[in-house]
């Protein structure tokens, strides 16, 4: 059977804080986040870690807690192209710094060096260490010298348990052999693994039949061996 379960699924939530599957490795940046968008003294922070980790997640989730408390301007890197004029105590959210073009990278370094009094706190992502950015020399070291936080990966145990409870959230009743199939066999980021349990849920109601391990064979056949490495984490879809 070949059916584009995955099209069509039940838009996600808006990301925030509650539907971040954070792990035990990540308290202490979350507590950073709070921080940061209720306006303490944090200036800059730097988040980073591969694509599924949650990074963009994490700046929206930042972004939106700070809408409510200060100003704050969440950008794309690509759309950044002049250093913005922000009010004071503003905050600003520029995800995938990776992505800076050269006028960009002017512009976050303007922002850097800014007076005290002019320069917005600053919450930046990417996917790599400040070091190993593909920036200019002077970037990567301002970004070097702000907080830094690598988003922590979640064990197995922590994905299991989040599946789980998203399964029963609606609804289900998973074989654990479910679950250590998609482990195995499917990305292993939590978001996909996530996406996944859900195209079984809707191909479950479609057909008429239970959420098996035969049914998930059926229409989510394998894209990794065993052996594959595992990706990291991100946001919980309720």
């Amino acid at each position: 059977m070949s059916r584009q379960y995955l099209l069509d699924l039940a838009a996600a939530a808006a990301p925030s804080f509650d539907n971040f599957v954070a792990g035990a490795g990540n308290a202490e940046l979350l507590s950073s986040l709070h921080a940061l968008a209720d306006g303490g003294d944090i200036r800059a922070l730097y988040l980073w870690g591969p694509p599924g980790s949650g990074r963009s997640h994490l700046l929206a989730a930042t972004a939106a807690r700070a809408a409510g408390q200060r100003p704050c301007l969440r950008l794309a890197a690509a759309a950044l192209a002049v250093a913005p004029a922000l009010p004071r105590g503003a905050l600003l959210a520029i995800d995938d710094v990776d992505d800076l073009d050269a006028a960009g990278q002017q512009a976050l370094f303007a922002c850097f060096i800014a007076a005290p009094a002019e320069r917005p706190a600053m919450l930046l992502t990417g996917a790599r260490p400040p070091l190993r950015l593909a920036l200019r020399e002077d970037l990567r070291t301002r970004i070097g010298q702000a907080l830094v936080y690598e988003i922590r990966p979640l064990s197995d145990a922590d994905k299991l348990a989040a599946l789980q409870n998203h399964a029963r959230e609606r609804g289900m009743r998973l074989d654990p052999g479910v679950l250590e199939y998609l482990l195995r066999h499917r990305r292993r980021d939590l978001p996909a693994l996530m996406t996944a349990v859900d195209a079984l849920d809707r191909a479950s109601l479609e057909l008429q039949r239970p959420p098996t391990l035969p049914l998930l064979r059926e229409i989510l056949p394998p894209t990794q061996s065993p052996e594959e490495p595992s990706a990291t984490h991100g946001p919980r879809p309720l």
